[in-house]
C-alpha cells in the first residue's frame, strides 16, 4: 500500500507568476527527462524485482519519492498560472486576461486543465511511458537509472537558469540535489554488485563461451581508407570487465551479399519481380528500336 502525506516534500512558492515558465516546467513533469518517467521506471523495476529484497524496497522508496516531486512541480505550474504580471497581459493584448496570460505558455493548461499542470511535456505531447526501462536485470536497470537521473538533473539545471523567481530557484535547488543523491545511489548499487568487473557484460549470467569472443572487444572503424579513426580508451588497453583487451580494426564484412528467394505470390509483389534475376531490368528498359 502507498500512504499519502498532504504536505509537500519541499516548499513550493512563486513570487512572480509566469505562465511561460509554467510551460517549461511541463518538461520536468511529463518529458522524457521528467519525474513521471523516473517515478514509473523505479516503481516498475520494483514491482518486478527478484533477488535480495533490499533492492526492491529501495526502488519502491525512491519511486514513491518521485511521486512527491511530480506533485511539487504540478503545484509550481498551478501557482505560475494563477495570475501573471501586467506586462505579460498587455503584451498578449487579448480581451480575456486569463487567456492572455496563459497564451504565453501552453493554452491547454487553461483549455484542458483549468489553469493546472498536464501529464505532458513542454510541447503538450502526452506522456506515454516509452522511455520507462525495467528489464528485470538489476545491473542493466541501475545503469539506465543513472542515465535517467543525469538527464533529469541537466534539465533541472537548465530550468534554474531560465527563471529569476526566488521560490522557483529554491525548489529547483532541492530537486537538483535529489538528482545528485539518486545518481550516487544507483552507482552505489553498481559498486556493491562489484562495479564494472562484477556486472559486465550485462547479463553476466549468459555463458561467456557462447559469445563470439574474437570480436568482443574490437572497435570497428568504418571510415574510408586513409582517414584516421577516432582513438581513445575504447581502442586499447584492458576492457572494463577485465576479461579482454581493446583493439582497433578497420570495419570489414564477415558475411556474403544477401540473396533472398523469389516473392511469395500471396505477398502480391509486382509481376516483374516474379520473373527471376535480370528480368526486371530487361522489362523496364526500352531500346531505340522499340519506338
Amino acid at each position: 500500500m502507498f500512504y499519502y502525506d498532504g504536505k509537500l516534500q519541499y516548499p513550493v512558492r512563486v513570487e512572480t507568476p509566469d505562465p511561460r515558465f509554467a510551460r517549461l516546467l511541463q518538461q520536468a513533469i511529463g518529458g522524457v527527462e521528467g519525474e513521471m518517467r523516473v517515478c514509473l521506471q523505479y516503481l516498475f523495476q520494483a514491482f518486478g524485482a527478484r533477488g535480495p529484497k533490499k533492492y526492491r524496497d529501495m526502488l519502491l522508496a525512491t519511486g514513491t519519492e518521485e511521486i512527491g516531486h511530480i506533485e511539487m512541480l504540478a503545484t509550481a505550474v498551478a501557482l505560475n498560472l494563477e495570475s501573471s504580471p501586467a506586462s505579460v497581459q498587455e503584451e498578449m493584448a487579448l480581451s480575456n486576461p486569463i487567456v492572455g496570460a496563459v497564451m504565453g505558455g501552453d493554452p491547454r493548461q487553461y483549455l484542458s486543465a483549468g489553469l493546472a499542470a498536464l501529464a505532458a511535456d513542454a510541447n503538450g505531447v502526452p506522456f506515454d511511458g516509452s522511455h520507462i526501462y525495467a528489464s528485470g536485470n538489476l545491473a542493466a536497470d541501475m545503469y539506465a537509472n543513472v542515465t535517467a537521473e543525469a538527464t533529469g538533473r541537466a534539465l533541472a539545471c537548465r530550468l534554474f537558469t531560465l527563471t529569476d523567481d526566488p521560490g522557483m530557484k529554491d525548489m529547483l535547488r532541492f530537486l537538483i540535489a535529489r538528482d545528485t543523491m539518486h545518481q550516487q545511489q544507483w552507482l552505489a548499487v553498481i559498486e556493491e554488485l562489484g562495479g564494472h568487473q562484477g556486472t559486465l557484460p550485462i547479463p553476466n549470467s549468459f555463458p561467456i563461451e557462447e559469445e563470439l569472443r574474437e570480436v568482443s572487444y574490437t572497435y570497428f572503424a568504418p571510415g574510408i581508407e586513409g582517414v584516421q579513426p577516432p582513438q581513445g580508451r575504447w581502442t586499447q588497453g584492458p576492457s572494463l570487465d577485465g576479461m579482454g583487451e581493446f583493439k582497433l580494426e578497420p570495419a570489414r564484412p564477415f558475411g556474403e551479399e544477401p540473396m533472398l528467394g523469389p516473392p511469395d505470390p500471396l505477398a502480391f509483389a509486382e509481376a516483374q519481380q516474379m520473373m527471376g534475376e535480370g528480368s526486371m531490368g530487361t522489362t523496364a528498359t526500352a531500346s531505340p528500336s522499340d519506338d
